[in-house]
């Protein structure tokens, strides 16, 4: 049920449905002051959740800085990489990599690097009407195509969320006593750093991936122009808000 909710909840927190629905409000009421107020806050709306400056700004608040661990010379027994990384080419019956992907591929650049012995997976199906094509299964094919062996890797393919990858994983490695990374993306790591930490793992070294925000720019089209890719962005955002606030109050992180 939580799985679903999180689905319907994807949608109802779109800027583009808010201002769609502003709109249409505007032309049923028939109060004319209402139907413009409607119309401004729609304005409002869309300016907000598609200026690149704005937009970036609140990921620079909320998303994680964490340490260069290219500048250390610490060895890590593996890294966890948090699933959510692209979708299943159903046709091809391949996996195709999302911006998230950045996750794997910096995982996959540490192990090369001799800084990891394991890659550790979790991710499930994030499909309720393909259930049975899971992104772990898909992910080991893709890693054992690349060369990297079995024996280096570890994969959790049944979870759903972020408190089921913490769940779920500590049941395959309670049995290894190490270090690990943690590795997502900036914008995710507050909730799913909470939820490891919550979960009980204790040496455990967050690495952030694909971070949004960059260096505070002031040219005019980053200040005035709106970008689709600011509003996808701004929801992502506000999805994440509000799960870390709903993994709050059911006592995940």
């Amino acid at each position: 049920m939580f799985f679903i909710l999180s689905k319907i909840l994807a949608f109802t927190i779109s800027p583009l449905v808010w201002v769609f629905g502003l709109l249409a409000y505007s032309f049923f009421t028939k109060i004319e002051t209402r139907a413009r107020k409607l119309r401004i806050a729609a304005i409002v709306v869309l300016f907000i959740s598609s200026n690149s400056f704005i937009v970036d700004e609140f990921f620079r608040t909320y998303e994680t800085v964490t340490p260069d661990i290219d500048l250390t010379k610490t060895h890590y027994d593996g890294a966890i990489v948090l699933g959510g990384i692209g979708n299943i080419d159903l046709r091809l019956n391949k996996f195709n990599f999302s911006n998230n992907g950045d996750r794997l591929f910096q995982a996959i650049r540490l192990y090369k690097m001799g800084r990891i012995n394991k890659i550790v997976f979790t991710g499930g199906s994030g499909s309720i009407e393909f259930s049975e094509k899971k992104e772990g299964t898909f992910i080991k094919k893709y890693l054992n195509e690349i060369q990297i062996p079995d024996s280096a890797l570890i994969i959790e393919n049944e979870s759903k969320n972020t408190y089921e990858n913490a769940i779920f994983t500590k049941g395959k490695l309670d049995k290894l006593n190490g270090n690990y990374l943690l590795i997502t993306s900036a914008f995710h790591m507050p909730r799913a750093t909470a939820v490891f930490k919550k979960a009980g793992y204790t040496n455990l070294t967050p690495y952030t991936t694909n971070k949004i925000s960059g260096l505070r720019r002031f040219t005019f089209d980053h200040l005035f122009i709106p970008s689709t890719d600011a509003m996808f962005n701004f929801q992502v955002l506000l999805h994440e808000w509000i799960g870390y606030l709903i993994y709050k109050i059911k006592g995940y992180a």
